[in-house]
């Protein structure tokens, strides 16, 4: 199987069904065997009931079911590493990144890059609509302290939710993640540099929702986290599974 998509979802009942039969109407049109994985995190809507539906439809589509919810980053990861495609893609239920996006990734892979992520900050990004005054303020503190805290100063955006990887690169990072809110992204991409996988940033197009809401509660406990990241860095702890 060439590639996995998987899908974390929590409370996305009425914007799923939308992602699943885009991202499988492109899919079906490829040359390669591929699976769609959502991975429900503990939802108290009907998500699961809405992908079991489309899983009648959908013959490449699974679901990994969670009663609790755990956060984004424990099911990107358990999805990651239930997954058997030899390439895995994670993308957000909201579809802001269209799975075609994925042609400019394999001339990468091609390259030899491992890992290979979508970026809204470097030449060629299109965020439609453009982020308002505010979140751009946000977004570049953030980036900023997080260059400041762990490095990484070669990529420009760690957040945006369009990731693949190479089967190696998966296995072999993510057992060693610990992280299971949205500072998750940050943690995965140093782990796979102090690994010695080529990582490349490619822009992609990004539609833009201008009702999404930035809460200071969560910019908070992501900086914590990248204290946590980078405390655990100095340990030693990514070297071991």
């Amino acid at each position: 199987m060439k590639l996995s998509v998987i899908i974390p979802a929590f409370n996305e009942e009425k914007r799923l069904p939308k992602t699943l039969e885009e991202i499988d109407k492109y899919l079906s049109k490829q040359n390669f065997e591929y699976e769609i994985i959502v991975v429900n995190d503990g939802s108290k809507d009907k998500t699961r009931e809405v992908v079991r539906e489309k899983m009648a439809k959908i013959k490449n589509l699974k679901l990994i079911d969670n009663k609790e919810n755990q956060g984004k980053g424990a099911v990107v990861r358990q999805g990651m590493l239930e997954a058997k495609g030899e390439f895995r893609l994670f993308t957000d239920a909201d579809n802001s990144t269209s799975i075609d996006q994925i042609e400019k990734m394999w001339p990468e892979f091609e390259k030899g890059f491992d890992i290979v992520i979508g970026s809204r900050e470097i030449k060629g990004a299109i965020l439609d609509p453009p982020q308002n005054l505010f979140r751009r303020f946000v977004g570049e503190g953030f980036k900023i302290f997080r260059k400041i805290v762990l490095g990484l100063w070669e990529i420009q955006d760690t957040q945006c939710g369009f990731k693949c990887f190479t089967k190696k690169a998966a296995e072999d990072i993510f057992p060693r993640c610990q992280i299971n809110r949205f500072a998750f992204d940050p943690e995965i991409l140093l782990i796979g540099k102090k690994l010695g996988y080529k990582i490349k940033e490619v822009p992609v197009y990004w539609r833009n929702d201008p009702e999404s809401k930035v809460k200071f509660k969560a910019i908070f406990n992501m900086a914590l986290d990248l204290l946590r990241i980078k405390w655990r860095a100095i340990r030693g702890m990514y070297e071991k599974k």
